[in-house]
């Protein structure tokens, strides 16, 4: 099926939190659909909190969708992690306080990660929590950082350091608004697809390495089956661990080299799956020096990273002083000890801090200074 059949089917999966629950719904065309946010709006306020990108193309649609059955107004913000700050965080504030918004609002969410993360991060604070809706329009967005109720901002020193757990009600992943999706993007969405394989689903990776071309080509049924995969394991790992006090950790592989690499580089010079990516085979590079993967193993892996167009290495100019100092202020460090996530095998990923002088000979290999 191409990716302009709009006859995909719909795909509905279960985050399991008792209360807390929520459904994801995969197809093409939710975002115009009334039908699709039945029951996910429970009062008549809404906030559509967008970005300068993708508000042209997708906010009249949904408030269009929304305008029937709910007064709806739209927010704007400037586009780029460099605005994930606590000064566009408080415009999103003015916005609910100057229009008296209450407890029985809700915010809706249209944009990739940062606007989730962001609009997110004000409905678990205003007013102590309010609801709100995930129309997540990029691949990483649909994939991982819609699910969950990770929400937050980053700080100068520190990427995701301020935030709250705050679950949506319902996360909609709309397909059709991936044909829109520059190239660039839609590559750094595969780092959280690859990283579901390396962790916890060989299987999936397996099918990933088989059907990359019908992926990157955006076949529809083929984007159905990564969304579906992706949502179904992060589901299984928040419902198990919602607040990240054990096995949810795993979902950060890649990610404490990643974040340290968007910090000095700095927020948006590089997106962030592709730090990730690049952090991931830092990863396997670790793992390796410690006898877990073999050289074999780290090829497969940056085979698949590369197929699926992103970088298998950080810029090789960076300090690697710098960088062990900047992922020493990730939220893994326990007990001033930093934790990694690295894989033991492909499909089977621990949280340790035994990797002795590992990590500093994989920062040695990868930088310059």
């Amino acid at each position: 099926m191409s990716k302009a059949d709009t006859h995909t089917a719909r795909t509905d999966l279960r985050v399991e939190l008792g209360e807390r629950g929520y459904d994801i719904v995969i197809a093409r065309g939710l975002i115009e659909d009334p039908s699709a946010y039945a029951g996910a709006i429970r009062g008549q306020r809404v906030l559509i909190v967008s970005n300068d990108t993708v508000a042209p193309l997708y906010a009249r649609a949904v408030e269009h969708a929304l305008s029937a059955e709910h007064e709806v107004d739209t927010l704007v913000l400037p586009d780029g992690e460099q605005y994930k700050t606590l000064a566009t965080l408080d415009t999103i504030y003015d916005r609910l306080l100057e229009n008296g918004y209450g407890r029985d609002a809700t915010i809706v969410a249209l944009g990739g990660g940062v606007v989730g993360d962001i609009a997110g991060f004000a409905a678990a604070s205003y007013q102590r929590g309010i609801d709100f809706v995930q129309l997540p329009t990029t691949l990483l967005a649909q994939v991982d950082s819609s699910v969950g109720g990770k929400t937050g901002v980053n700080h100068r020193l520190g990427k995701n350091m301020i935030g709250a757990f705050h679950q949506p009600t319902r996360v909609l992943a709309d397909v059709a608004v991936l044909d829109s999706l520059p190239a660039r993007e839609f590559a750094a969405g595969m780092a959280e697809v690859i990283k579901y394989g390396l962790i916890r689903d060989r299987p999936f990776l397996d099918w990933l390495d088989t059907n990359m071309a019908a992926i990157n080509a955006r076949d529809a049924d083929a984007l159905i089956e990564v969304i579906r995969r992706s949502c179904a394991n992060k589901a299984e790992v928040v419902a198990a661990d919602e607040r990240e006090a054990g096995q949810r950790a795993l979902l950060n592989l890649g990610h404490t080299y990643g974040h340290a690499l968007e910090a000095e580089l700095g927020y948006g010079q590089w997106l962030h799956g592709e730090a990730v990516a690049a952090g991931m085979c830092m990863a396997a590079d670790t793992a390796q020096r410690l006898g877990w993967l073999d050289t074999d193993q780290c090829a497969h892996i940056e085979r698949i990273i590369a197929a699926a167009n992103l970088p298998i290495a950080p810029p090789r100019e960076l300090d690697s002083a710098r960088i062990r100092s900047l992922m020493a202020r990730d939220k893994k460090v326990a007990a001033g000890t930093l934790r990694l996530v690295l894989m033991r095998d492909i499909g089977d990923a621990v949280v340790t801090r035994d990797y002795g002088n590992a990590l500093d000979a994989t920062l040695k290999r990868y930088f310059a200074k």
